[in-house]
């Protein structure tokens, strides 16, 4: 694994952090010698597929939508 000094870090974060994602190999960073900190690349993550859309066709239609559930005397009486 790769070593640089929390100084030479400080000054060119941006461009290791560019270096890690592209080449996905670890930097350590170290303190008079001695490791402080490691940057990884992120794990990879698995696409979650399409939101839009992604029920369709798992729903299921019981009787009529359109048409009321009782009589309207029954529901009168209810309230």
């Amino acid at each position: 694994m790769k070593e640089i000094g929390i100084s030479e870090f400080r000054a060119k974060c941006s461009a290791v952090l560019d270096k890690v994602r592209k080449t996905r190999k670890p930097i350590r960073v170290t303190r008079f010698g001695k490791p402080v900190a490691e940057v990884v690349p992120p794990s990879l993550q698995k696409e979650t597929g399409r939101r839009l859309g992604s029920m369709v066709g798992t729903g299921k239609i019981l009787g009529d939508i359109v048409g009321p559930i009782g009589s309207w005397e029954d529901w009168e009486a209810s309230h």
